[in-house]
């Protein structure tokens, strides 16, 4: 059993359990770098700071909060991650995998799961919303290798890793509110360096329209245990070697803080239409 397996993710529920006053959420929400703004949205029950949760560290990276928000959105119960725990950070790929584990474990059977991501298709701009259809995991560690944890499959199928629904769901809401809404493929990377103009090249003939440094381990132990996945990244900037701008962290939150708006409407849509 590892340190942040099924066991570990029911003790960290169980704490957190005692601020929900009995409620059980349907809905969990991973928000990432300057996208917290939709946890404002959130009639909050409960605001718990990573540190005092079982098995989290607290957040480290600017645009992460660090806390797990609950209470209600658009009239459903659900949990919110303002942040998450990234490998770059130094940890193991199934810490950074552990919320998705926490969730389910407190009742969540629906994950979304945000991003910031550096634009590898040349036709979008810095501010577009992408449906996340598929991804490449070129991070090279995979948070099931080791024993079989109680609930998950030992192969499960990564065919529709984005549900299939939920895509066409959010596809529905984002046409109704007037959102340019574009698909493809996210692939996730180590970091915490940005990509070399090089290393972008190789991306696109790899078929990848977006890049970050998150997401897919969290994506591939809800897939384990059953869980229906939507992704959503926002484009922040273009990725190196489309644009002569230097790449900074900093540029990254300005553009989520602009369309973070765009965001916030889009998700608050889906969990209504849940």
């Amino acid at each position: 059993m590892s340190d942040f397996g099924a066991r570990a993710a029911r003790d960290a529920a169980a704490a957190i359990e005692k601020h929900l006053g009995g409620n059980s959420p349907t809905v969990a929400v991973v928000l990432g770098s300057g996208l917290g703004g939709l946890a404002d949205d959130i009639e909050a029950t409960a605001r718990i700071p990573f540190r005092e949760i079982p098995g989290f560290p607290t957040a480290t990276i600017a645009g992460h909060a660090g806390a797990l928000i609950a209470g209600t959105l658009a009239g459903k119960f659900v949990v919110a991650l303002a942040g998450r725990l990234h490998m770059y950070e130094g940890h193991d790929v199934r810490l950074a995998a552990f919320p998705a584990r926490v969730v389910h474990a407190l009742g969540a059977r629906t994950l979304i799961v945000s991003n910031a991501a550096g634009g590898v298709n040349r036709l979008w701009q810095p501010g577009d919303i992408m449906l996340i259809r598929d991804h490449i995991n070129l991070m090279f560690r995979n948070p099931l290798i080791g024993p079989v944890e109680d609930g998950d499959l030992r192969f499960p199928d990564m065919s529709d890793p984005y549900d299939p629904g939920l895509s066409a769901l959010v596809r529905s809401v984002a046409a109704e509110q007037g959102v340019l809404l574009r698909e493809g493929v996210y692939a996730g990377l180590l970091g915490p360096a940005y990509e070399t103009p090089a290393e972008v090249r190789i991306f696109t003939l790899l078929g990848a329209d977006a890049v970050g440094m998150s997401t897919v381990p969290e994506v591939i132990v809800a897939r384990a245990m059953g869980m229906r996945v939507l992704g959503v990244s926002c484009i922040t900037n273009l990725a190196c070697g489309l644009s002569s701008a230097p790449i900074t962290h900093a540029e990254v939150l300005e553009t989520t803080a602009l369309a973070g708006g765009k965001f916030t409407r889009l998700i608050r849509g889906v969990v209504e239409r849940l």
